[in-house]
């Protein structure tokens, strides 16, 4: 598989683009005053301490206050890692260490007071109404290695397989570090590295941890002590390496930020980086663009014929496989089961491009044969396996139900980049012509009873006023003389597609209140 990364970079702009055999797997944007916080580290302030949730809030500076729960308190001791932190380009600020429900922890009401100072990681962007998530448990992510100042623990990604491998990096780095020094999680690109190397990773983090226990003593909380990486630095130490064919860039100057990087930390790469100077955009040229437009549509396309229905809800997002104009040749049976891995292909590929996480239900088509669901578990599995967010993946019931979870650590690219319609408060659908008239045969009704007006003028969408005048040309005689009013329209493009005002006579006072309800 060809995996590469594309740089768009301007004044007011950066995005980064991951793609897996030309096909756009990933996005990531950075706008000025967007920045993300994953990562950063605080000096906050306990603001409640809420035995209930065993949680605390903390004040960090932010609109809203961070949430810590009690299980964040603790230190974590795994032996095997899961390493797929990556700063603020990645998932989860390089703490790569998965929550544990399982444990007991002590009440967080004998542990916090409030108004007390608290250190504290973010590892969670703020998302819709929630702040961020964020814990004690502050780790620093360098290219090889992620240290933790407060645990002696020492453990190894668990994308490096080879126990030979493990064993001897779990050995090396357990020689370098000195009492007192903390722990440290390798990477998965630390594979294969001399303890030099991690040595000097190690200082160097180190050192960052001084500068930041300095900084905290110099203070008033809530304040922020610590910046992650900005999202293509990150990027850069994260996800450039040696699986990545070709890194794209079009801006001369970060191209030469790149170089310079890569020439102290992996000079082997610098082949690899490449300056784009062609007419076109890049995202453009590379066909990125069609791909994001895409990208917010409920429905994708497959290459079978069929196509996968995606919706976004609050408690979860919900997949729905159809075979469409796909309908196979003479097994029935082939026809679902191409379709059905069509689309654990295609579902794996936009989970990791929407960013989309939390609980996942997909509504595969029926299948009969255990084995043929065992394959689409498999497929789905597979390709899930190339996402660098945590995910849980469940068996296929006998409805063609298949549950899972993904990590939700910022914002969906659809939170992003949209925001819900004005017109129809985000539900994607707006009340139709005819449900419009008959609102506003109601609300005339409701003004021939109050007898205080003699005529009205409805103002309209062009398209309402054409429906009356095409679909319903007797309209407003009807009513007319039904009710004892004067009545007008006259079609307005500035109203919503199923809004409308009522104007009395003669001075069009606008009395839409008095008479219409919600």
């Amino acid at each position: 598989m060809r995996r590469e990364i594309v740089v768009h970079a301007s004044a007011r702009e950066t995005r980064v683009a991951i793609l897996e055999d030309a096909k756009l797997v990933e996005l990531m944007h950075e706008r000025p005053g967007e920045r993300r916080i994953v990562g950063d580290v605080y000096l906050g302030v306990v603001e409640a301490v809420v035995p209930g949730l065993q949680a605390a809030f903390i004040d960090i500076a932010a609109e809203k206050s961070g949430f810590l729960h009690a299980s964040d308190l603790q230190p974590e001791e795994d032996d095997d890692e899961e390493e797929n932190g990556d700063g603020n380009g990645g998932k989860n600020g390089g703490r790569g260490r998965g929550r544990r429900r399982d444990r007991s922890y002590p009440p967080i009401q004998d542990v916090l007071t409030k108004g007390q100072p608290l250190l504290v990681q973010v590892t969670k962007e703020p998302i819709g109404t929630k702040g961020a998530r964020v814990t004690t448990q502050v780790s620093l992510p360098g290219r090889f290695l992620v240290y933790i100042p407060h645990s002696g623990h020492v453990g190894i990604s668990r994308k490096i397989e080879d126990r030979e491998e493990r064993a001897r990096l779990r050995k090396l780095v357990r020689e370098i570090l000195r009492d007192g020094d903390g722990g440290v999680i390798v990477r998965t690109v630390g594979e294969e590295l001399t303890a030099e190397t991690f040595e000097r990773e190690l200082r160097s983090l180190q050192k960052a941890w001084r500068k930041l226990e300095r900084r905290t003593k110099g203070v008033k909380p809530p304040a922020l002590v610590y910046q992650d990486a900005r999202m293509t630095s990150g990027i850069i130490r994260d996800l450039f390496n040696d699986r990545v064919d070709l890194l794209t860039v079009d801006s001369s100057e970060l191209h030469h930020e790149i170089k310079s990087y890569l020439g102290q930390v992996d000079p082997d790469l610098l082949d690899r980086v490449k300056l784009y100077q062609g007419d076109q955009p890049i995202f453009d040229e590379l066909g990125i663009e069609k791909e994001i437009r895409r990208a917010f549509r409920r429905k994708v396309d497959l290459p079978s014929g069929g196509h996968i229905v995606i919706e976004q809800t609050e408690a979860l997002v919900s997949i729905d496989v159809n075979t469409g104009r796909y309908t196979g040749k003479k097994d029935p049976a082939q026809t679902i089961l191409r379709t059905n891995m069509d689309a654990a292909v295609e579902i794996a590929r936009q989970l990791r491009l929407r960013d989309v996480g939390g609980i996942i239900v997909i509504d595969f088509i029926d299948m009969d044969d255990e084995a043929n669901r065992a394959k689409v578990l498999r497929q789905v599995k597979t390709h899930i396996g190339r996402d660098r967010a945590r995910t849980k993946v469940f068996g296929i019931s006998e409805l063609g139900l298949l549950q899972m979870s993904r990590q939700r650590v910022s914002p969906s690219l659809d939170q992003r980049m949209t925001e819900p319609c004005p017109y129809c408060e985000g539900t994607g659908r707006i009340l139709a012509p005819d449900t419009v008239v008959r609102r506003i045969e109601r609300a005339l009704r409701r003004v021939s009873m109050a007898g205080r007006e003699r005529g009205i003028t409805i103002l309209t969408h062009p398209v309402i006023a054409l429906h009356l005048l095409e679909s319903e040309p007797l309209f407003l005689a009807e009513l007319s003389e039904e009710h004892g009013l004067e009545l007008d329209v006259r079609d307005n493009p500035l109203l919503g597609l199923d809004e409308f005002r009522l104007l009395a006579y003669p001075a069009d006072t606008d009395v839409t209140s008095k008479y219409v309800t919600a």
